[in-house]
């Protein structure tokens, strides 16, 4: 029996001789998710609770979903950018119909897909769905086999869906090789304008070689590199570290049209403090990542609610250069500092304590982060203030609660002498 590197060695170079009779077809080039998609999406919060009878305020049904559209509607959150609602796993009827078609639950959502899909438009939004490139989905419901897949892209295309999710359990290697860039083809021969997210890095390793980031460019919007977020701090820290561990191989992937995916904000769920909850939206704005909400947006308390609708964090998220931040310094004291570029040569910086003792202070200049000599307008984004500029050779100090961050907009007052290169 050939050992499992070997055997994996086997499998890349047969993947590789596949791809090559796969026709190719750029999702990216169709203009979709030039900043990173934002919205809300299930599977965190509500994973797959089909107990309507007992829980039907939590259950995933029809209603679920027009609750969160009318909350992002209605709340203030279509207008900051969050406009998808998706749906995740465990939709689907346990069976296909007569035809072949992917068919939803008829108790949960009664009305239908194209029903729902007609209530989330009507309210300026867009509905995403979730599907399965294996025999099955995660949670057992029915699976896109590579013989569905042009089917399955043109049945959510006549159901006016704008998102799709498409996992990879119960799949191997050589069908995700194929299916991924077959489904990218199937859904832009649709005609309908339809934002790609791909689970595919996560299934095969996350990281190159086994991973084509290149390859990932060209036929998805965004990816899910690394596990499932849950609901806690220890998991938000698991996929900071991946993210910022390897980000000399992740990083260079993003930009317009393409995303690295750390996964969902729990942000207003039960597992983050409120620093916690600040580090998640800061360190995800940094990273490019998309903003996907997955808590309960009909119970959201006004602290969680002012983090997420916090408007520079968003700015700096959607920022149209589409650059992914970088960790400059992780410091013995367990303080880290963060940086994005962005347009008209501003910049973001965070500020982060890994600590859990009492907050710290810590003191640098910009000088010594590296930024060019000149004076900076700071903004500090979560307490709203605007400090006195700062000359990029002045020593300052920032004071970092436990697990919080302090997180900084900058733009130098002289932009020729401000400019910052360390990328």
């Amino acid at each position: 029996m050939a050992r499992p590197a070997l055997l994996q060695r086997r499998v890349s170079l047969l993947s590789l001789s596949l791809l090559c009779l796969v026709p190719l077809v750029q999702s990216n080039g169709n203009g979709l998710a030039q900043t990173p998609p934002m919205g809300w999406m299930a599977w965190e919060r509500f994973r797959c609770d089909t107990d309507c009878k007992d829980d039907l305020e939590n259950c995933i049904s029809e209603k679920l979903f027009m609750d969160m559209a009318d909350r992002l509607s209605e709340d203030g959150w279509r207008e900051l950018g969050y406009e998808y609602v998706i749906i995740d796993d465990c939709w689907m009827s346990r069976i296909r119909d007569k035809n072949g078609t992917l068919q939803p639950d008829p108790d949960r959502f009664p009305s239908g897909i194209k029903r729902l899909a007609d209530y989330v438009h009507n309210r300026g939004l867009k509905l995403g769905i979730y599907a399965d490139m294996g025999r099955w989905t995660c949670m057992g419901f029915p699976g896109t086999t590579l013989d569905k897949i042009e089917l399955d892209a043109q049945t959510f295309a006549s159901w006016g869906v704008d998102y799709l999710k498409f996992d990879g359990c119960n799949s191997n290697a050589l069908e995700q090789l194929l299916g991924y860039p077959l489904m990218s083809k199937a859904l832009n021969a649709t005609g309908r304008p339809m934002v790609y997210s791909c689970s595919w890095p996560v299934y095969i390793g996350s990281l190159p070689p086994e991973v084509n980031y290149t390859l990932l460019g060209d036929i998805c919007h965004l990816w899910r590199n690394y596990y499932d977020i849950q609901d806690s701090w220890d998991s938000v820290q698991f996929i900071m570290d991946w993210f910022f561990n390897n980000q000399d191989y992740i990083q260079p992937a993003a930009g317009p049209g393409k995303w690295n995916d750390p996964d969902m904000l729990i942000i207003g769920n039960f597992g983050l403090s409120l620093e916690q909850s600040r580090t998640q939206m800061a360190l995800w704005s940094i990273m490019a990542s998309p903003l996907i909400m997955s808590n309960d947006l009909r119970s959201l308390d006004n602290a969680a609610r002012a983090i997420l609708q916090n408007k520079a964090a968003i700015s700096i998220n959607q920022d149209p250069l589409g650059i992914q931040g970088r960790r400059l310094f992780k410091e013995k004291t367990k303080i880290e500092v963060y940086w994005r570029p962005l347009v008209d040569a501003a910049s973001a910086l965070v500020f982060l304590s890994r600590r859990s003792d009492m907050p710290y202070h810590y003191h640098t200049s910009l000088e010594k982060l590296g930024f060019g000599k000149g004076n900076y307008e700071v903004y500090d984004v979560f307490e709203g203030s605007k400090p006195k500029p700062l000359n990029s050779t002045e020593q300052f100090t920032v004071s970092i609660n436990p697990s919080g961050v302090v997180m900084w907009y900058l733009k130098p007052v002289k932009t020729e002498s401000g400019h910052r290169t360390l990328l």
